[in-house]
Order: structure tokens, then C-alpha cells, then sequence
């Protein structure tokens, strides 16, 4: 052959190839190209040759000739001179071009010495030769010589001779169930045993013989008989199909459209969180989409379009997510249900700082004197013993009404003391204005005037409060401004001017 018996040619493709920077392997050098030919000329007649795939034109030079030119091509595939024509027919009545392919690709490196004894100790180790290793694939033919083609086999035979380690290490058994209604003690339902025989049959990497058989010692009663009949009817039945079998024997008869129509109607339960009506939300969903009900990529707008309904205990917190907004990009399960527990922890914080603040109760500025304790019970004496005798007499003004000794502002009880002399004087204040009210009540029902007369009050002598007659005139709607009624019996139009001016006249008139 040309390409074979032409070392010029040869020199000449390996400077090319060095100097343009491409593998020679994948390098031809057409010769007695005519120097008019277009460049998508030859690589469309290049790539007729299917064993070079796809061919590029990388370079020109003038031929021996002034009329022909040297070309050199860049195909994807490497060159198997064994495929390779001598020549390339380009046309009617042309004359054909010559090809000329590296000589490094007629004799591949032959493998490494300690990789072949690698080899066969393995192949001797698992009673296998090189005989039976090419009989296991004769599809090969002269390129299972090569190293890759050898470490591909060998993968191959590893597959299916090798037992993968899963199967021999310690596993979770699958929890027993028999398909009997009430579920006895000590088994799972039929929905729990599902979800983890279909996680199982997922992430285990052992065999499909290794998974049915899990899955069968699990079983027992009716639940066994029907894989008993699976096998029956078909022998090679796989794992997935045990389960189906025993889903479509026990499990709900609802179909898709049912269970979707049930999901459309879950409402948030009184008391239930938000992301506890997600998670039952989404159990629901997944079995409308196990059951054909809806298809996988409307499943996030339909959770979300559902959560807005629903939610009817959680109106606030949807506008804080700003769902309505994020229907059209609806976020994953996951980052809902994170968005989700994000916004109730927080809101779990405020309510926790507000509960624990401390209390705030009225007290007096200063401490309560024993004196003003001991004065009170002296009061309450008397009051009993002019009750029992029958006559009132005339009452100090002190007495007659009680007033407080300090100003009252907010503190903050951290007195145990303070708090329960204060309870013991209320409650002696007490007692003071109910024997007050006894003895007007006699005074008043006595025919003689008391011997108390009341002088005219003086500006240090604090005046004897009595509750005013009120008339129409001196209570107001707080609704719409009007005098004689008050706003829970209006049925005026609201007027905030009117009723501003009026509590305004009211603060004049209380203070003149």
C-alpha cells in the first residue's frame, strides 16, 4: 500500500502533525488533490469513509506538482488502517486521491508485563482463562488484544461474577405485615410498609432475587397468598410488582381523580400549624400522584393554590409569605415547608417575650406606715359601735370618705412584705366605706336631723365628694356626638368632629 511503502510521505505527516498540533492517530494526508478543489469538497468526500467520522480540513500545502496540492485532514475517530481505503474516489472522470495514515496506529502498544500477570493471577483466582474471557465476547474480534478492551471485560466479568458486598452485610428487616383489618399488634399498615419496602427496593444496590426476597419474609396470612399467586402467574415477577400486587389487593380502591378531589378539600384543623397542614397536605398529594391524578410538574402550584385555600387558621402568616404573589414560580416542598417553620419560630419568639415580661400593678410611693393600718381598725370599732347603739353620730369628713395618702404610680412588686400590707389595708378600706354606707342609710331614715351640721367648706378642708344627678345633657354618644343616648344604642352616621368637641367640652367643664 502507498501509505505503507512512502516513507517521505510518512516524515512528511508526522512534521505536519507536530507542527499544526493534532494527534497523528487521527491525522490523514490526502495527496494529488487538483489545487481547485473547495475545502467542503474534501471533507464531504473525506467523510464518506465512515471509519474516519467526521472530518476536518486543518491545513494545505503545494503538492509535487504546481497542480496539486497536499492537505491535511483531522478526523474524530482514530484511524484503523485495518478500514482505511488506499485511495478516495472524489468524482466522475477525477482521479482518485491518495491516503496516507500513520504507521503507529498498524501495531498498538502492547500491554504492560506486570498488568498481564495482574490478569491472569485474577483470571487463575476466579477459574476463569483467556480463553473463556474472548469466548464471553467473540463480537470483539481483533480489538480485544488491545489494554482497553481487556480492563473493559474484565469490569464486565466482575458484574457478574463478583456478589456485591450489600448482600452479605447486616440489614434492617423489613417490619411484618399480613393485610389484616384491625392491624394486630406488632405489624405495619399496609400504607407504612409500602413507603419503606418501596425505599428499600431504591436505595438498596443488592439483587432483584435479594429484594423479593426481602420483601417475602416480611410477609404473612393473605399478604403472602398473594405473592404466592404473583409467582404463580408470572415467575420473573420483580420486586416493584410484589408491591403493586399487594397495594392493589389492600390498599384504597380510590382512583386518581377521587383522591385529587379529596386533597381540594383539606382544611386547616382548629389549633393545627401551618406546617403540620403542609406535611398532611403532602401526603395526600403523593398519592393522588401515585395514582395517576395529577402529573409531577403541577405539583408545586397545586400545593401552594391548596395552601392558600385551606389555610383558613393562618391567614396572616400566608400574607407574611407572600404566596399569592409566588404561584406563577411556586417554591419545592422543601423550601415551603422551610419558609414555613422559619416564620412560626419567630413568631413563637414575640409571644414567648411578651409572656414573660413582668407585671406591672399599682402601688404606693412610699411604704405603707402601721399607723395608717392601726387608724383603720380604730375607725372600723367605731363605726360597729354606733351601728349597734342605733344612733349615728356626726362622722369627721376623714371618715366619711377615704383617701389615699400617696400618689399612685406604676412599680413593680418585688416585695413580698409591701404586697401584703397593701392587701390588709384595701380590705380594712373596705370595710370603712361599707359601715359608711350602713350609717347614711340610717341617718336617712331617721326622723330627727343628725347633730352633724356641716359647715361650709373651707379651702385646706377637703369637701365631702358625693356622686352628681346626671341628666341627659351630661353623657354623650361617642359614635356620633349627640346627647341622651351612647354609641352601643346609636344608629347615627360615626361623626369624629362632634364627639371630639364634646370631650373637649367636657374636660373645660370639669375642670371649672
Amino acid at each position: 500500500m502507498f501509505f505503507r511503502t512512502n516513507p517521505l510521505f510518512q516524515t512528511e505527516l508526522t512534521s505536519w502533525c507536530s507542527e499544526v498540533g493534532i494527534d497523528p492517530r487521527h491525522a490523514l494526508l490526502l495527496t494529488g488533490v487538483p489545487a481547485t478543489t473547495e475545502v467542503a469538497q474534501i471533507e464531504e468526500a473525506a467523510q464518506s469513509v465512515k471509519a474516519f467520522g467526521r472530518v476536518h480540513v486543518r491545513d494545505t500545502r503545494h503538492g509535487p506538482t504546481p497542480a496539486t496540492l497536499l492537505v491535511l485532514c483531522e478526523c474524530r475517530e482514530i484511524i484503523d488502517t485495518t478500514r482505511c481505503p488506499n485511495k478516495l474516489l472524489c468524482g466522475d472522470g477525477e482521479e482518485a486521491w491518495e491516503i496516507v495514515v500513520s504507521t503507529e496506529s498498524d501495531s498498538p502498544p502492547a500491554a504492560p508485563v506486570e498488568f498481564t500477570n495482574k490478569l491472569s493471577k485474577f483470571l487463575m483466582d476466579e477459574g476463569k482463562s483467556m480463553t473463556e474471557l474472548q469466548a464471553l465476547f467473540p463480537s470483539l474480534g481483533s480489538s480485544t488484544s488491545s489494554p482497553e478492551s481487556i480492563i473493559r471485560a474484565v469490569g464486565e466479568i466482575l458484574e457478574k461474577a463478583v456478589k456485591p458486598q450489600s448482600d452479605s452485610n447486616a440489614y434492617r428487616r423489613l417490619r411484618t405485615f399480613s393485610g389484616t383489618v384491625p392491624t394486630p399488634a406488632g405489624e405495619e399498615t399496609m400504607e407504612h410498609w409500602i413507603k419503606q419496602a418501596r425505599i428499600m427496593i431504591t436505595e438498596c444496590d443488592c439483587s432483584e432475587k435479594e429484594k423479593r426476597r426481602r420483601i417475602v419474609e416480611s410477609l404473612k396470612g393473605p399478604a403472602l397468598e398473594i405473592i404466592k399467586a404473583v409467582r404463580l402467574s408470572s415467575p420473573d415477577a420483580s420486586a416493584l410488582q410484589y408491591l403493586e400486587a399487594q397495594e392493589s389487593t389492600f390498599g384504597s380502591s380510590e382512583s386518581g381523580e377521587d383522591l385529587y378531589f379529596a386533597f381540594r378539600l383539606l382544611r386547616q384543623s382548629p389549633g393545627e400549624s401551618l406546617s403540620d397542614f403542609l406535611r398532611r397536605m403532602e401526603k395526600s398529594l403523593t398519592k393522588v400522584v401515585q395514582r395517576g391524578g395529577l402529573s409531577s410538574a403541577n405539583v408545586d402550584r397545586a400545593r401552594v393554590e391548596q395552601l392558600i385555600r385551606g389555610a383558613i387558621e393562618s391567614d396572616m402568616m400566608l400574607l407574611q409569605l407572600r404566596l399569592r404573589e409566588r404561584k406563577e414560580r411556586p417554591p419545592t416542598f422543601l423550601n415551603l415547608l422551610n419558609e414555613i417553620r422559619e416564620a412560626e419560630e419567630s413568631e413563637a419568639t414575640r409571644h414567648k417575650i411578651t409572656a414573660t415580661a413582668k407585671p406591672i400593678h399599682l402601688q404606693g410611693e412610699e411604704k405603707i406606715s402601721p399607723s395608717v393600718v392601726r387608724e383603720l381598725k380604730v375607725e372600723i370599732q367605731e363605726l360597729r359601735a354606733q351601728l349597734k347603739g342605733g344612733c349615728p353620730t356626726a362622722l369627721p369628713a376623714s371618715s366619711m370618705m377615704v383617701e389615699p395618702k400617696t400618689k399612685i404610680r406604676y412599680t413593680n412588686t418585688t416585695d413580698k412584705h409591701e404586697t401584703k400590707n397593701d392587701s390588709e389595708v384595701q380590705a380594712l378600706k373596705k370595710q370603712v366605706q361599707q359601715l359608711q354606707q350602713q350609717l347614711a342609710v340610717m341617718s336617712v331614715g331617721h326622723s330627727h336631723p343628725m347633730s352633724y351640721t356641716p359647715s361650709l367648706p373651707q379651702p385646706s378642708s377637703a369637701p365631702l365628694r358625693q356622686k352628681p344627678v346626671m341628666n341627659k345633657d351630661d353623657y354623650f354618644c361617642y359614635r356620633c356626638g349627640e346627647d341622651g343616648h351612647i354609641a352601643t344604642k346609636c344608629q347615627a352616621p360615626e361623626n369624629s368632629t362632634q364627639v371630639i368637641n364634646k370631650l373637649v367640652h367636657s374636660l373645660r367643664k370639669a375642670k371649672e
